[in-house]
């Protein structure tokens, strides 16, 4: 017996009008990198507003308070820009070393460092308490930055000589320098066993607005400290040694392509150790500007995680120096509204996901995603 086979209709097919396709980028245009920072931020804030629905309260109100409590009227920001100003420095410290592909995740330690410095110019003393403030503030300006570049040395010189992970040593550092301030407060310095020194000499204040009221009433109450100025220096200094000077193309340089810089005779180990050094002098200079300019005496708790919010900016300013500021600004006024926040921890959180979205986003600086479209599409057979 023969059996004829069944024949098989033909099935049809679907496919879809277009085709996502995902490209290497040859080179991100001038104006992608604000737009993906920006984009990461009102992400994060949407997600920030999710979170803080589901666990019952109301996201729009409290984003609203945020935005009352730091930039409401010129007191509250004021007082954001005293949040800003350590941030300013050590969003650079961040900024410099990862320009060269160094991870600094040390800039905590090296903050406490710098403080740890400039308080000893006041405390052991190195200026007599007499000494007039044209005396005493440079000496822990210098001091500040001394101590926080001796601190960055250390991971930089393990990275170049030893190809020691500058993770791995720069995070284990700021546990080692928070010990170290403690000591201190608590053995040696500490007024009546309490946890700090005593209140530093008026010599040893940077001036602050209001210290300029009687010539101008505006500046009546206002904390604004010259730490300010001396981060917004900083800055445009940083800025011009990275994009107009022979230093900062070999920085560059290094960071975008270590072979080729080789290959052209650069002396990578000692870069490494100088920008280890300059971003430690920064994260140091930052720990100077807060007991100068705000805390007026060493204690334990002198900052609310600075260096690590000083990451977070770097990765949002894309590195640039100048975009620090403005984006220390925007921190700050999270990080003082953030005390009147409930639960207190919605700030940190609002960071974390802001820094979550950050790296999420790098993949569009890296990556183009182009959509072809099919004119042919639908069903075949």
């Amino acid at each position: 017996r023969v059996t004829t086979p069944t024949p098989t209709l033909p099935t049809k097919r679907f496919s879809l009008p277009f085709a996502i396709k995902v490209e290497p980028r040859l080179d991100a245009p001038a104006w992608l990198g604000p737009v993906v920072s920006l984009g990461a931020i009102a992400v994060a804030l949407l997600l920030g507003a999710v979170v803080l629905k589901l666990v019952g309260g109301n996201p729009w109100a409290a984003y609203a308070h945020i935005a009352k409590a730091a930039f409401g009227d010129i007191g509250v920001f004021s007082d954001t820009l005293v949040k800003a100003t350590p941030l300013i420095m050590v969003g650079l410290a961040c900024s410099i070393a990862f320009r060269m592909k160094l991870w600094n995740i040390g800039a905590e330690g090296q903050f406490y460092m710098g403080a740890l410095g400039a308080s000893m110019v006041v405390l052991i003393p190195i200026a007599p308490e007499t000494a007039p403030g044209w005396i005493t503030l440079p000496l822990m300006l210098i001091a500040g930055m001394a101590f926080g570049a001796g601190w960055g040395f250390i991971p930089g010189w393990l990275k170049a000589k030893l190809k020691v992970n500058e993770i791995i040593t720069t995070l284990m550092m700021n546990y080692i320098a928070v010990a170290f301030v403690n000591f201190f407060v608590f053995a040696v310095w500490s007024e009546g066993g309490f946890q700090m020194s005593k209140t530093f000499q008026k010599a040893a204040w940077l001036p602050r607005l209001a210290d300029f009221a009687k010539q101008i009433p505006l500046f009546r109450g206002l904390t604004t400290h010259a730490g300010l100025l001396i981060g917004i220096v900083a800055a445009v200094v940083i800025w011009y040694v990275l994009y107009r000077s022979l230093w900062g193309y070999e920085i560059r340089l290094i960071g975008d392509n270590p072979r080729a810089a080789q290959y052209a005779g650069l002396n990578i180990t000692r870069n490494t150790v100088l920008v280890m050094m300059v971003s430690g002098a920064l994260a140091g200079l930052a720990g100077m500007s807060e007991i100068a300019g705000a805390v007026h005496r060493l204690q334990t708790s002198i900052s609310p995680g600075y260096g690590f919010t000083g990451i977070i900016i770097a990765w949002l300013a894309k590195l640039n120096p100048l975009v620090v500021i403005p984006v220390s600004i925007l921190f700050g006024g999270l990080i003082l509204a953030g005390r009147e926040i409930q639960p207190s921890g919605v700030p940190r959180l609002i960071q974390g996901i802001i820094l979550f979205m950050l790296i999420a986003s790098d993949v569009l600086m890296r990556y183009r995603v182009r959509i072809a479209w099919n004119a042919n599409a639908g069903a075949e057979a």
